[in-house]
């Protein structure tokens, strides 16, 4: 029996205390978050730094068997500003990425959204 696909698609916008530097190692970071909401990936990630000044940071994407992950993150802005987008179709915990958010850049405040793309994109939270 094939499990139920669900269309959920976390959207996040983070202030923090510091984003990647262009040191930081975004492939493994992205790895660590797939693997902390139990998915599989199979392309990616694939990740670059930008130097340009008012866009300064990382940007990131990663496809999983379920869909997709994308990281937007700028260093200029004081607080740094990261966007994150967790799409699939099996289910995932919210805490389990923000809490892997927290854990590397030091969240100070987060809104998100989490919605529902099989149901009229209905908010879940």
């Amino acid at each position: 029996m094939q499990p139920r696909l669900v269309h959920k698609h976390l959207l996040i916008r983070a202030l923090v205390d510091e984003a990647p530097n262009k040191d930081f190692d975004l492939d493994s970071a992205l790895q660590d978050l797939i693997s902390r909401i139990d998915m599989k990936i199979m392309a990616g990630p694939f990740t670059a730094y930008c130097a340009n000044e008012g866009n300064v940071g990382w940007s990131g994407t990663c496809i999983i068997e379920t869909s997709h992950i994308a990281i937007h993150c700028w260093n200029e802005p004081k607080p740094n500003v990261i966007q994150l987008d967790v799409y699939s179709c099996k289910e995932f915990e919210i805490e389990d990425v923000t809490n892997w958010l927290d854990e590397y850049f030091g969240v100070l405040m987060v809104d998100h959204k989490f919605l529902d793309r099989e149901n009229g994109f209905e908010y879940i939270i």
